[in-house]
């Protein structure tokens, strides 16, 4: 029984990992460009449903959808006043301006009330939760779940069926050959960073959800997905779902019954949570490059 708990709470803090990652895919995917600001974006997210929640007084639910819109349009301005300059230009220079940019947003958040101190959201869920034959799963615990489902189902019919989706994966393929077919990159970018801003939002605010707002611990999961990205694959929303339940689980177990074992044997136990992914990734990268989903490319030479 204490097994069957310990993969649920892996899989719902993986559910959350799967919504950060989902950020890093979607911009990836569209621009082969990894967005090292997507722990801000997270944090700035999770702060506006607070924001929108406490201090304007919006109903909760509305309060969130409204944080998701706000975020996404802030990706939009991301793109349009920071990034299009650079389209067609070396991707590392655009991978630094999103170093620059998460540097500039935390030193703006900690100008804010945020910057220091812990947050919660007001009540707005039953308490409790379910308990399936013995296993309980908290209602925080569901909506994590839950997010995640919705948003997989979008993003996996939106990158298959849509224009727009089929042009963000040519755009990624070849940016110049998809301008040549009068696809806008442009266009691509800012729908891309768009979408990443409230996927971003949707992680930052389940997680004031199930454990409350902290900005440094918000920022920190959007480079703690970094395992279950590459575990899934960098152009995969459904790789980035698995990746991050798979660490999920991985953590959930190395906390209940790795530390322990560790302590037996004379070590230090505790934190074994924050080394196995990484040792999953160091596995993963070694074998298999591309993730279990990812898009293995061939060049000619």
């Amino acid at each position: 029984m204490d097994l069957a708990q310990n993969l649920i709470s892996g899989v719902a803090v993986g559910c959350i990992y799967a919504l950060a990652a989902l950020g890093f895919v979607l911009i990836y995917k569209s621009s082969r460009v990894i967005n090292f600001a997507n722990g801000q974006l997270i944090a700035i997210g999770a702060f506006l449903a607070y924001a929108l929640a406490v201090w304007v007084g919006l109903p909760v639910l509305l309060a969130m959808l409204l944080a998701m819109l706000l975020t996404a349009g802030l990706g939009f301005l991301v793109e349009r006043f920071f990034l299009r300059r650079l389209v067609g230009q070396p991707i590392i220079s655009v991978i630094m301006v999103t170093i620059g940019l998460a540097s500039v947003l935390d030193g703006l958040m900690y100008l804010t009330p945020f910057g220091s101190g812990n947050f919660t959201f007001p009540q707005f869920l039953p308490p409790g939760g379910l308990n399936l034959g013995g296993v309980s799963i908290s209602y925080p615990q569901l909506l994590a779940i839950g997010f995640t489902v919705v948003f997989l189902l979008i993003f996996g019919w939106f990158f298959q069926r849509s224009i727009l989706g089929i042009a963000m994966r040519a755009v990624a393929d070849d940016q110049m050959a998809s301008m040549s077919l009068g696809v806008s990159v442009e266009k691509v970018f800012a729908l891309a960073w768009a979408v990443a801003g409230l996927a971003a939002a949707s992680a930052g605010i389940v997680v004031g959800a199930v454990s409350g707002l902290n900005q440094d611990g918000l920022i920190a999961i959007g480079l703690a997905v970094f395992p279950a990205v590459i575990l899934g694959g960098l152009d995969s929303v459904p790789g980035a779902v698995v990746g991050g339940i798979v660490i999920g689980i991985l953590q959930s177990l190395s906390t209940a019954y790795l530390d322990g074992l560790l302590a037996q044997v004379g070590l230090v136990g505790g934190g074994s949570q924050y080394a196995v992914p990484f040792v999953v990734l160091l596995i993963m990268l070694w074998f298999k490059p591309h993730g279990l989903f990812g898009t293995e490319e061939i060049e000619r030479v």
